[in-house]
């Protein structure tokens, strides 16, 4: 997710910030450009490890935030 979120201009501070997020328009310009954003996407839905805010936008959860966190150290989630 993050290299996806990397080569299409994001930064992880778009879904590691409750109040950002990715909107719809973000999502499907992620879904058209790479085959690996949907599954992506419904993994971390189904495991509880992202949701979408009261603004609609895709986010992690904290226990998304927190295995970003584990998996690229400090920094990766400065935010969570």
């Amino acid at each position: 997710m993050a290299a996806l979120l990397y080569r299409h201009g994001h930064v992880l501070e778009t879904v590691t910030v409750p109040h950002r997020g990715l909107d719809r328009g973000a999502i499907q310009n992620l879904t058209q450009a790479s085959d690996d954003w949907a599954a992506c996407q419904q993994v971390l839905e189904r495991s509880e490890a992202a949701s979408y805010n009261e603004s609609g936008r895709f986010i992690l959860t904290s226990l998304g935030r927190e295995l970003l966190f584990d998996m690229f150290g400090s920094g990766a989630a400065d935010c969570a």
